[in-house]
């Protein structure tokens, strides 16, 4: 068994959304103890930005008159779905930033999606597996607050990995991370702790969960 793990911070310490992964990894690999997992850093070591660009370009353009970076963008979109279709559960621990969607895995996703084998007009090699995602948040845009709305990452998230991806999705949802961070913060402490407490025991569970669901076929 193998676990495909990306990760979007752009933390290299601290991450709440690495934190929250870890103990969904954990859970994974509790079940299938020596099994491997394949981690791919977005955050940290970013998808090119430019490569989209080059491989859109590249599928109309002749193998022989490609130029160098439409070739490159060709090669590293297969590699990426490489690891997909390699894996038989897969985790994505992603941030909101700036109440969008992380630029990095944006980048990933749309370079992602110009693979043949992940075109949104094929059956796609992740049908049917398990995944779970993780999203932090700063502040909280659940129903009734102030800024209810103001998340504007995780329903396109949830398009791309349930409907386009074809994945056996759960989410773990962490609100309120800028507490004790933000002194504007501070009167939401004690509801932060709650809802620290409650995204990681859904963690767990969806750990638990998707380490032992049945492999796709």
């Amino acid at each position: 068994m193998t676990l495909f793990r990306l990760d979007a911070s752009i933390r290299t310490d601290g991450s709440t959304s690495r934190a929250l992964g870890d103990i969904v990894e954990a859970e994974w690999s509790a079940v299938h103890a020596g099994s491997a997992v394949t981690r791919r850093h977005v955050g940290t070591e970013p998808v090119p930005a430019g490569a989209w660009g080059d491989a859109v370009a590249a599928s109309a353009t002749s193998e022989s008159e490609r130029t160098h970076d439409q070739a490159a963008a060709i090669a590293l979109a297969s590699e990426l779905t490489d690891e997909l279709a390699g894996a038989d559960a897969l985790l994505f621990a992603v941030p909101l930033y700036n109440w969008g969607v992380s630029q990095h895995f944006k980048s990933y996703a749309d370079l992602v999606l110009t693979d043949p084998r992940m075109t949104p007009d094929v059956v796609p090699v992740t049908v049917g597996k398990p995944a779970v995602l993780v999203t932090v948040q700063g502040g909280n845009y659940s129903a009734g607050t102030p800024r209810e709305g103001w998340d504007h990452a995780t329903a396109w998230m949830r398009r791309i990995l349930e409907d386009v991806w074809q994945l056996e999705l759960e989410v773990v949802t962490r609100e309120f991370t800028l507490v004790g961070v933000n002194p504007a913060l501070d009167q939401f402490t004690e509801l932060a702790d709650q809802l620290r407490v409650r995204a990681e025991e859904e963690a767990v569970r969806h750990g638990r969960a998707f380490a032992n669901r049945p492999r796709a076929a």
